[in-house]
Parts: C-alpha cells; structure tokens; sequence
C-alpha cells in the first residue's frame, strides 16, 4: 500500500512524499529509520481517473527497465552497493515521478534487509516481467549480476528493435485493411441503399447479382450498429478469454501453429527468442536447466512453452535437452533439434543457440518481407473486386434497360 507523508527531513528541510508500507505502522517505522519526523502519515486514496492511469501504466516500460538494468550494472561493475545504487538512481529519476518512487520503494526494501530479487518482488509500483525477476535472482546467487543485467538490457533492446520493425512491416498492411472495410462498408450501407430507391420506383425484374447486392445493402443499412456491437463484443470475448482461461489460449495457440506461412513465422520467432535468452544465461553462468525454465516464461505461444518446461524436467532427470525435445519435433522442427544435439556433441550449446537465434530472426525478417510484398496485391485485388462488383451489379439494370 503507498502512503502519504509530510514532515521534516534529516537536514531540517521541509518535505513531502509517498512511501510504501503494509500498514501505517510500518511506514512511520521507516521514516524513523531515515531520521525523518514525520507530522502527518495517511493512506493515498486516488481518484477514479488516477486509479485508471496508474493501472495502464502499471507495467515498467521497456525502456525504462533497459536503461536502469544498464545504469545498475555499471554501478555495481564501478564497486558501488545496490543499496547505494537504488539511491543514487532515485535523486536521478527526480523528473519521473514513477521510477524515482520505485527506485525508492526498492532502496527501502534493500535497507530491510532483502535481496534485490525479493525487493524487486515486495514492491508494487511497477509490476516487472517475471523471466527479469527470476534472471536476477539466479544472478543474486552465482554473483554475476553485472553480468546478467548487461545480457538482460541487450535482449530486451533486441526484442524492442525487432517488434518495431514488425509493427512499421505490418502498418500499411492493416492500415490499408482498415481503408478496404470502411469503403465497402460505407459502399453497402450508405451508397447501395441511395441507389436501390431508383430501381424499386421502375418496378422492374432485376439481375440476381443487383438483388444480391441490394439484400446485402439493406441487411448492412438496417443492422449496422447491432453488426459493430456484435463485432467489438466477440472482439472483447476473445481477447477476455485468451487472456484468463489458459486451456482456450492453449487450444488457440495450437491453432495459430498450423497455419501455413504464419504458424512457421510465429514458431520461429519464438524459438529464436527461447535461444536468444538461453544462450545469454548459460554464457552467465546460470545451469541449463533454469536457463531453460527463465527463457521458456518469455515465450507468448504456450504450446512451445509447455513443450520446453516440460523438457527441463527431463533434462533434470538425466537427459539431453536434444533427446527431451525429439517427442514434439513436428512443432520444436527437426533443424531446431539437430542444431541443439551438436551444440551437446561438441559442448558449444550457448554458440549454437546464439547462431540459432539469429538465422531464425533473419529467416523471419525475409518471410515476413515476403508476406507483405503477396498482401498489398491480394488487398488491392481484393477491394478493387468487391466495389467493381457493387459497381456492375450498379449498372446491370441501367444496361438492361437501355437494351430493352
């Protein structure tokens, strides 16, 4: 819970601010322990809309949380404690009310007595990725934190720089969708009606493909707000429950799989990520078997997730991580497999796995490349078909009439 407090610095000085604590209690507790007299501490009761705002932005931005694992990481490469480092970052982050809070509520933490992993674990200011928290921890252990807070920022960098070149590949394509569904949409119920009005004053026999139109004019012109709301509430549907039923994301996620082009895209993506982080733990020191745990929490399709944890566990038992993964080889691949079984010959895992890595992101980057060369043509032929279609069926009857 965050807390509210004014009063009197060890300096004297005035000053107000938030801290957090269980209870009330605990937060004048630790305001004593910096030697501050406290006048007033009272429980924070935001607004609605500050309830709204802090909830959006309750996730660490990426690239808040790669700046500050590279800023931690030369601290402690520079002698300087974590206890010591929380601080120094908090006076920094002065402009950012958030991180500096943060950093503050972890320094707290820290000054307990906690690790850096539980007091990243404890506060509730930013809520960070798990496989981040995990990665720490291990770190924590084997003392390679400035190792692995590097490796961490590095990945995430990457996984930043990838998603954005994907999301910049794919704008036009669904900006150009969106483009095709407002005109035929607009086509059907506005313009189709308009022009129909005409054809039922003749009173005259009518080509099956301008009736065909005209029903679809009129179904869309009388129904459209119902068919929006259909729309967004199935929208709203499925998003709810791929995000809180997992047998449904797992049925989905095996479904996105089998689509041809995609399902390989996707699959390789994920692999390439799942090598990526593997590789970054083994190089620092982390075991394979919580490299493979750490790197398997990152990956969105739960399938191959769920294939990797499961392989962990027999890796555990004795066996190679080849070996454990030779039973899903319609869905991991055979080359995935083969590569990961040299790597174990030759004792060169984290190497193959980084070469892995990058021949899938680059394999992907020419396959979605390809993708969207195929689509802009099928999206023009497409809403070109369907309004030549509207058009004719427009003027069919004009024809026939002047025929006649």
């Amino acid at each position: 819970m965050i807390y509210r407090y004014k009063g009197f610095n060890e300096k004297g000085k005035k000053e107000s601010g938030r801290i957090e604590a269980l209870s009330v209690d605990e937060a004048k507790a630790k305001l004593k322990a910096r030697s501050f007299i406290y006048e007033s501490v009272s429980k924070e009761k935001p607004s609605f809309t500050q309830n709204f705002k802090v909830s959006r932005a309750r996730i660490i931005p990426n690239k808040t949380l790669i700046n500050l694992s590279r800023e931690i990481s030369a601290y402690i490469r520079s002698g300087v404690t974590i206890v010591s480092t929380m601080k120094l970052l908090a006076n920094q982050y002065q402009d950012d009310k958030r991180t500096s809070f943060f950093l503050s509520a972890v320094s707290t933490f820290l000054d307990e007595g906690k690790s850096f992993y539980a007091a990243l674990d404890a506060q509730s200011v930013y809520t960070i990725p798990h496989f981040f928290k995990q990665s720490i921890k291990v770190a924590e252990e084997r003392g390679v934190m400035d190792v692995v807070l590097v490796e961490l920022a590095r990945f995430m960098k990457e996984q930043e720089r990838l998603n954005k070149e994907v999301g910049s590949a794919l704008f036009y394509p669904g900006f150009m969708i969106l483009v095709a569904i407002g005109a035929i949409s607009f086509m059907f119920a506005v313009v189709v009606p308009k022009i129909t009005d005409i054809f039922k004053q003749m009173k005259q026999d009518l080509p099956p493909l301008t009736e065909t139109v005209i029903a679809i004019g009129d179904f869309m012109g009388a129904n459209f707000q119902i068919m929006a709301f259909v729309f967004l509430a199935i929208v709203g549907i499925f998003a709810y429950l791929v995000k809180s039923v997992p047998p449904f994301k797992y049925a989905v996620d095996t479904l996105v799989l089998r689509i041809p082009l995609f399902g390989s895209i996707i699959q390789k993506s994920e692999l390439g990520r799942f090598a990526y982080m593997n590789a970054l733990l083994m190089r620092s020191g982390v075991p394979m078997v919580q490299g493979i745990n750490l790197s398997s929490q990152i990956l969105k399709n739960t399938v191959i997730s769920t294939i990797l944890q499961k392989a962990a566990k027999k890796v555990v038992e004795g066996s190679k991580l080849s070996s454990a993964l030779a039973s899903d080889e319609k869905i991991i691949g055979i080359a995935f497999i083969q590569s990961i079984a040299l790597g174990e010959e030759t004792s060169n895992v984290p190497d193959v796995m980084s070469n892995l890595a990058e021949l899938y992101f680059e394999d992907n980057k020419d396959k979605i490349g390809i993708l969207l060369s195929l689509m802009e043509p099928m999206l023009m032929l497409l809403v070109g078909g369907v309004i030549g279609a509207i058009v004719i069926s427009m003027l069919l009857p004009i024809f026939s009439m002047n025929m006649g």
